[in-house]
């Protein structure tokens, strides 16, 4: 009996299902966020928001979907995680109207908190139900795949944001989410099997200091890139954060069903794979964030240049994450992670040498590709790495932390480049813009160097983890 299947295997109709709406799922959200991050410069003006609101724009959605998304993968686990999946879609919907009728930044800057939210339930509970779909050997492959529907977002998200800024007006980029949002929320009540993780009783305080901590770190590093470090708020936040996260820890310890069960770090896949995603994404949310605006701020082009510009990102990981994922399952996750996480440090760091006002885009397309071929090929092997190294019941607990980090490093890299960004340039003119960019894209590339440093110590190989639970539905 064959235990590691051809990379290209036939699917079972409800992994087929499975598969196509949790891509959905990421789909949008990836969307969303790209399409955003081209639109930026023209709410700055439509909205008459200072520089800091802009940041809150994107920095209240990333707030809210880090804090949630423990609390959603819990959630799933105990209601079943179809029908969490689907309120999370709705709410997406909702709040994506609210989003477009926005009359103002403060408004806005609300809605996007909600919507925030909705993005992680989506994506908690995307990434358990894929894995619940798939056996260990096969979740690299689907990882993969995965992926690349990620990856179709970034394609089109600069070029479908910039499109709909430039010809009808910034508002659009969320009156596209509402259809789409709520017709998967059906299929997957239709179609997708239910699933569950440990029927144990939720752990409420370690709920509520999961949740505290993560909402005081993350604050403070949002609010210490436009205020500094050294100012009470921020220093009050932080502080409150790490005692809630050194009281969640001395709770996990004693906790007769912890939210977090601390031995999932005793294994060394799972603490170098989180670590890994941490960094992978602070790098690569810095990079996005910093070059949508180079293009436009720095450049001069249009929202629907400086979109298609972005092209490369989201063309790459449609050719190599299927395949990177499928290599995983042959070859260990190791030599991909780190050879993609070198690859995305030497291209950001060309990025930030090359980047002048005046540099013709064919010069910056070589280091953008590289950027795109580093992460495409990290992120299956880093998602199956930590993944691959729990037992079926932990799948919800695994997913919702590997995702939790991954967007608490995405805050973390857009709060400090922010900081390296001001300390050497501003948005006074194409040069100033110019010179902060370099400064927090070199930073970007330390710390995706960082990244590749640390998940040197990642096994080459794993052991596969216990048989996957039956859905809920076979067992009756």
């Amino acid at each position: 009996m064959a235990s590691q299947p051809p990379p290209s295997p036939s699917l079972t109709r409800a992994q087929a299902w499975t598969l196509a709406l949790a891509g959905m799922g990421s789909f949008l959200v990836a969307l969303d966020l790209f399409a955003v991050s081209t639109a930026l410069p023209r709410l700055r003006t439509d909205l008459h928001a200072s520089v800091a609101a802009l940041d809150w724009t994107v920095n209240a959605y990333t707030l809210s979907f880090a804090v949630l998304l423990m609390s959603a993968a819990a959630l799933g686990d105990r209601c079943g995680r179809p029908a969490v999946y689907a309120g999370g879609l709705s709410l997406f919907a909702v709040s994506s109207i609210a989003c477009a009728l926005a009359p103002d930044a403060a408004t806005l800057i609300a809605a996007r908190a909600v919507q925030g939210a909705g993005a992680a339930v989506i994506m908690s509970l995307a990434l358990a139900l894929l894995n619940a779909a798939f056996p260990p050997q096969r979740r690299g492959w689907a990882m993969g795949i995965y992926g690349a529907i990620t990856g179709l977002a970034t394609v089109l998200g600069p070029t479908l944001g910039g499109a709909l800024t430039q010809t009808l007006s910034w508002p659009w980029i969320f009156w596209i989410n509402v259809p789409i949002s709520l017709a998967t929320a059906v299929a997957v009540l239709r179609r997708v099997e239910d699933s569950r993780g440990t029927q144990h009783p939720i752990d409420v305080p370690g709920l509520i200091l999961v949740t505290t901590s993560a909402l005081g770190i993350v604050w403070a590093i949002i609010r210490a890139a436009t205020t500094g470090w050294d100012k009470r708020p921020v220093i009050a936040a932080l502080a409150a954060g790490i005692l809630a996260l050194a009281a969640l820890l001395a709770w996990q310890r004693h906790a007769r069903h912890p939210m977090i069960p601390l031995r999932l770090f005793t294994t060394r896949a799972f603490s170098t794979g989180n670590a890994g995603i941490f960094l992978l994404n602070a790098s690569l949310a810095a990079t996005v964030f910093f070059t949508a605006q180079f293009f436009q701020d720095a450049q001069g082009n249009t929202p629907l240049t400086g979109g298609l510009h972005l092209l490369p990102w989201g063309l790459v990981p449609l050719v190599i994450a299927p395949r990177a994922g499928a290599a995983a399952d042959r070859l260990g996750p190791r030599p991909l992670i780190v050879a993609g996480l070198t690859l995305q440090a030497g291209g950001t760091a060309t990025l930030a040498w090359l980047a002048t006002p005046h540099q013709p885009y064919l010069v910056l397309i070589s280091p953008m590709l590289g950027v795109g071929i580093g992460f495409s090929l990290a992120i299956p092997a880093l998602t199956k790495t930590v993944v691959g190294s729990v037992e079926a019941a932990d799948i919800g607990t695994a997913s919702g932390l590997f995702t939790t980090l991954r967007q608490l490093g995405g805050a973390f890299g857009v709060a400090v480049t922010s900081a390296a960004f001001t300390a050497a340039g501003s948005y006074r003119s194409p040069s100033d813009f110019a010179d902060g960019y370099r400064a927090a894209i070199l930073f970007a590339a330390t710390l995706a160097l960082l990244g590749a440093l640390t998940t040197l110590a990642t096994p080459r190989q794993q052991a596969l983890p216990a048989p996957l639970d039956t859905p809920a539905t076979a067992r009756g």
